[in-house]
């Protein structure tokens, strides 16, 4: 892997970001979505701008990257990395035990189209052994590189700045955005959307998680929404990726419930909607205010989950240690090639990848 690939992609703004802080601990699964939220609910309450904008507190990522990034050029199109952290400080302590710093629970690249009609999301298992860059953590800190780390650990050891370096390093593709979700601040967005509608086509049992489900369509609340997207050990063949695809699968069926809500026609759901998703948001700089992220998400609300294609990074389990995976080399460059120039992900690219077995288990 490289440390970066200067290629020719045309990027979705020629403005620079400007400079990083470390957000809020975050679980990703539904950033993306709570973004498009956020400037569904902006976009009709104008008189609730200044409120919401006191809500957010964005990353300033640009100043520890620097200048040794994939080319940023315009075609309309965006690459968003959508990124979780396991910490347990603080509220979401209700979830667990917190061993240590911060790593990155769950990472997604959105790849948004030109035109916005599309969109294509790639999710990171955790447990990828990459090779991580130099980078520099948000104290100004420099933190070396490092051959076969997990790829949780650039979180853990630089904060949002490294793990966006490490993701531009194993695709070539400059991130335009950063967004991380609040373990708290989600199970409230899911509350006030109403709950979220999933069918389970096996029963799904998970102590660690507390969660227990009989085959069957449910409707679930913020709790229940929380430990799905975090049951792995119950689930395919227990690893991550089993996970992964609990993940996507649940991500779209938020999509479509956002959908379904009727934010447009009542003035205090807008509001109880932007209010929460503001306050479980951490964006970057550039998408700190209501109005910014109107203008970012503008594009992603129109996108149903008919129009997202997922993947995960294609990975086969590390012959040295069958608890990590690693990329395949070949395919996962055909998926970072094909989002460099706009084009479908070939199904080729995930043919022989390993899975999780979890396909299919919520719909």
């Amino acid at each position: 892997m490289t440390e970066h690939n200067q290629g020719t992609r045309i990027r979705a703004t020629g403005r620079r970001r400007k400079p990083p802080a470390k957000g809020r601990r975050a679980l990703t699964v539904v950033a993306w979505g709570a973004a498009a939220l956020v400037v569904v609910g902006g976009a009709g309450l104008g008189y609730a701008y200044v409120k919401l904008d006191g809500n957010l507190k964005g990353v300033d990522i640009n100043a520890q990257l620097g200048k040794d990034r994939p080319q940023n050029v315009d075609n309309g199109s965006m690459d968003i990395l959508v990124l979780g952290s396991d910490s347990r400080s603080g509220a979401n302590s209700a979830y667990g035990k917190d061993e240590g710093g911060a790593r990155s629970d769950t990472a997604m690249v959105v790849h948004v189209y030109p035109g916005h009609k599309k969109a294509a999301v790639v999710s990171i298992p955790r447990d990828t052994l990459i090779d991580r860059p130099r980078c520099t953590d948000d104290k100004g800190t420099a933190v070396p590189g490092e051959h076969r780390a997990m790829f949780n650990t650039a979180y853990e050891v630089g904060g949002p700045s490294c793990a966006v370096k490490t993701v531009e390093s194993m695709s070539g593709i400059r991130m335009d955005h950063y967004i991380e979700v609040d373990f708290t601040g989600f199970t409230k967005l899911i509350d006030k959307l109403g709950g979220v509608e999933i069918t389970t086509t096996r029963a799904i049992k998970d102590s660690k998680s507390h969660l227990d489900l009989a085959p069957g369509t449910h409707t679930l609340d913020g709790e229940q929404s929380l430990g799905l997207v975090r049951t792995r050990k119950s689930v395919g063949d227990g690893s991550d990726l089993g996970r992964i695809q609990l993940q996507q699968a649940f991500m779209k069926a938020f999509i479509d419930q956002v959908k379904s809500v009727g934010v447009f026609t009542n003035p205090k759901t807008l509001f109880d909607l932007a209010d929460t998703a503001t306050k479980a948001i951490t964006p970057d700089s550039e998408l700190d205010s209501v109005n910014e992220l109107m203008g970012f998400a503008k594009g992603l609300s129109g996108l149903g989950a008919d129009d997202v294609h997922m993947i995960t990074l294609p990975v086969e389990y590390d012959p040295l240690d069958p608890n990590r995976v690693v990329p395949l080399e070949a395919q996962s460059q055909q998926v970072w090639k094909a989002l460099k120039a706009d084009k479908p992900i070939p199904a080729s690219a995930t043919k022989d990848a390993a899975t999780g077995k979890a396909d299919g288990l919520v719909k």
